[in-house]
C-alpha cells in the first residue's frame, strides 16, 4: 500500500463527514426517527438544486440555506400529513421525501447544463477528489471540504452541548420533556435543521445515498454496546472514525485481492460501518446475539435442572419405582438429549443427585432445592385458583412457569396471602419451607 499526503486528506475528509453525521444521527436513532434522516438527506436535494439554479455556483451559504429550508419543510410536511391527513408517519415520510427527491433530481438534470453540477456526485459523492479542490487556510492550502465540514462539526458540537440535557430528556421521554416545559417542537426542528445542514455538507464527499448510512449506522452500533447517552455518543464517534479510516484503507487494499486497482472510498466506508454494526450485533456483551443466546441457554439449562429435581421429588412422593427414571426423564422433559445429559451432569457435580443402578435419586441438597420448587409450584396453583379464578385443572401450566422465578421472599408473601394453606387445588400436600 502506497500512502501519500492525498490519502491523508481523503481520510480526514471522511472522518469529518462521518463524525458530522454521527452526532445528530445518534439522536435520530434514539428518537426512533432513522427514516427521517433518510427523508431529509434525500429531500434537501431540491434546496441544493435551487441554490445552484439561483446563484450559478456551489457557494456554501446558499446551499446551506436551501438545505435547511427544505429539511424543515420535510419535517413540517411529514407531521402535517401524519396529523391532519390520517396517514401513518412512516408512510408520510415516504410520500414527502420521494416526491421532493424526484423533484430535486429533475432540477439537477435541468441545472446540469448551465452550472457545474454533477448528478453522480450528488448521489454517490467524490471523496477521492476532495484534495484537488483547495483553499488557503493561513499559510496552508487545504481541501475546501475540510474547513466546511469542520465548521459544520463545530456547529453540531456547540448546539448539542448547549441543549444536551434537553435533547437527552426529549429523546428518551418526550412526555416528561413536555411536562418539564422543554420546547419540544423547537428541539425537534433544531435537530432537523442540523441533519439537513450536515447532509448537504456531506453531499460532495459521500453523496446523498451514503450519507444515510453515516447518519444511522454509528448510532445504531453504539446503542448495541452501551446504555448511557454519553457512552453511546462516544462509541458512535469512535465507530464513525473507524469506518472512515478503515474504509479508505480497505478501498486501497481489498480490490488488489481480486486484481483491481481500487474502489469507492465512501462506499467502502459504509461497508466497514456495516461490518462494525454486524460485529456489535453478534458480539455485544449485553445486546449481542451470542450473549443473548448464552443467557437463554443458561436459563433453559437452569430450568431443566429444576424440572429434573421436581420430577424426582414427585416420584418420591408417589413412592414410584425409580428404576426407569432415565426413560421417564426422556418422556417427561421435552428437551434435547444433550441438554438433559448436561443437566444431570451438573446436578451430580453439585451433589444434588446420584445414580443408584439404573435409577437417578435425590441427595439431600437436591431434595432441599426440589422441596422449595414444589412448594412454589403448589402455592401458585392455589393462588391462581383462589384469587384469579382459574379452574383447578388449568393452573398447572402457569404455575410451572412461575415456579422458576419465585424466590424465598415471594414464597413467604404467597404463604401469608394464602393463610398458610396446606394443600393445593388438587388436594396434594404443599411441602413445608425447608
Amino acid at each position: 500500500m502506497n500512502w501519500t499526503a492525498l490519502d491523508s486528506w481523503i481520510v480526514l475528509a471522511g472522518v469529518l463527514s462521518a463524525v458530522c453525521c454521527a452526532l445528530p444521527g445518534t439522536f435520530l436513532v434514539l428518537r426512533r426517527m432513522s427514516l427521517m434522516g433518510d427523508a431529509i438527506s434525500h429531500a434537501v436535494l431540491p434546496g441544493l438544486a435551487a441554490a445552484f439554479l439561483l446563484t450559478g455556483s456551489r457557494a456554501s451559504l446558499p446551499m446551506f440555506i436551501g438545505a435547511a429550508l427544505v429539511g424543515l419543510l420535510t419535517a413540517l410536511f411529514t407531521q402535517a400529513l401524519a396529523r391532519h391527513g390520517a396517514v401513518e408517519e412512516s408512510a408520510a415520510m415516504g410520500v414527502v421525501f420521494t416526491s421532493l427527491f424526484a423533484l430535486g433530481l429533475l432540477m439537477v438534470v435541468r441545472a446540469a447544463d448551465t452550472v457545474d453540477l454533477d448528478p453522480s456526485c450528488v448521489l454517490y459523492g467524490a471523496l477521492e477528489l476532495t484534495p484537488l479542490d483547495t483553499v488557503r487556510l493561513g499559510a496552508l492550502r487545504v481541501p475546501r471540504v475540510v474547513p466546511v465540514l469542520g465548521g459544520v462539526l463545530a456547529v453540531n458540537v456547540l448546539v448539542l452541548a448547549l441543549f444536551y440535557k434537553e435533547f437527552k430528556v426529549s429523546s428518551f421521554d418526550p412526555e416528561l420533556a413536555t411536562t418539564l416545559g422543554y420546547p419540544a417542537a423547537f428541539l425537534h426542528y433544531l435537530l432537523m435543521t442540523l441533519v439537513a445542514i450536515t447532509a448537504v455538507a456531506c453531499f460532495e464527499s459521500v453523496g446523498s445515498i451514503l450519507v444515510i448510512a453515516m447518519l444511522v449506522v454509528p448510532g445504531a452500533t453504539a446503542l448495541l454496546l452501551a446504555d448511557r447517552l454519553y457512552a453511546v455518543l462516544a462509541i458512535a464517534l469512535l465507530a464513525a472514525v473507524a469506518s472512515a479510516v478503515l474504509g479508505h484503507v480497505a478501498a486501497i487494499v481489498v480490490p488488489g485481492w481480486w486484481g483491481l486497482d481500487d474502489t469507492s472510498t465512501s462506499g467502502m466506508m459504509t461497508v466497514v460501518g456495516g461490518l462494525l454494526f454486524l460485529g456489535a450485533l453478534v458480539f455485544s456483551p449485553r445486546h449481542g446475539m451470542l450473549s443473548r443466546w448464552y443467557r437463554r441457554s443458561v436459563l433453559a439449562l437452569r430450568i431443566l435442572e429444576e424440572d429434573v429435581l421436581g420430577l424426582l421429588y414427585r416420584l418420591e412422593e408417589w413412592r414410584a419405582d425409580q428404576e426407569g427414571s432415565a426413560a421417564l426423564l426422556r418422556r417427561a422433559l421435552p428437551a434435547r438429549r444433550w441438554m438433559r445429559w448436561l443437566a444431570v451432569v451438573r446436578l451430580r457435580r453439585r451433589g444434588a443427585v446420584h445414580w443408584q443402578g439404573a435409577a437417578l435419586r435425590l441427595l439431600e441438597p437436591g431434595r432441599h432445592a426440589a422441596r422449595s420448587l414444589i412448594r412454589s409450584h403448589r402455592l401458585w396453583e392455589l393462588y391462581l385458583y383462589r384469587h384469579i379464578a382459574i379452574p383447578a385443572d388449568h393452573v398447572h401450566a402457569s404455575a410451572e412457569r412461575l415456579e422458576h422465578v419465585t424466590g424465598a421472599a415471594l414464597r413467604h408473601e404467597l404463604t401469608e396471602t394464602l393463610a398458610s394453606a396446606r394443600r393445593d387445588p388438587q388436594g396434594r400436600e404443599i411441602p413445608d419451607e425447608s
